[in-house]
């Protein structure tokens, strides 16, 4: 299994932006399907974004779409998610997430995850 460690997150106001980071070790970064995950208080975890191995192509939640970018460096091992005009709806708790899978958003079907890193924004 991969290990993965983020990094980033914290407080910013409505229409603000953050980076989260990702940083992964023990297994070969590219040959995983990345995937960015959220939970909030008294909700299930929720899937964000996906790239594939090589970085080619992304997918995203419609509730995300033209405001988070996910991205990856394979050379760096590292994931990143850039939210741009954040809104308080997302509030949450912000995982990082590998599988092998190419086309999935099931979080069941991730098999590492992050530590989790708290995203809140103020109105």
């Amino acid at each position: 299994q991969v290990q993965l460690v983020q990094s980033g997150g914290g407080l910013v106001q409505a229409g603000g932006s953050l980076r989260l980071s990702c940083a992964a070790s023990g297994r070969t970064f590219s040959s995983y399907t990345m995937g960015w995950f959220r939970q909030a208080p008294g909700k299930e975890r929720e899937f964000v974004a996906r790239i594939t191995r090589s970085g080619s192509s992304t997918y995203y939640a419609d509730s995300v779409k033209g405001r988070f970018t996910i991205t990856r460096d394979n050379a760096k091992d590292t994931l990143y998610l850039q939210m741009n005009s954040l809104k308080p709806e997302d509030t949450a708790v912000y995982y990082c997430a590998s599988t092998y899978y190419s086309g999935t958003v099931r979080p069941a079907d991730f098999g590492s995850w992050g530590q989790g890193t708290q995203v809140t924004v103020s109105s």
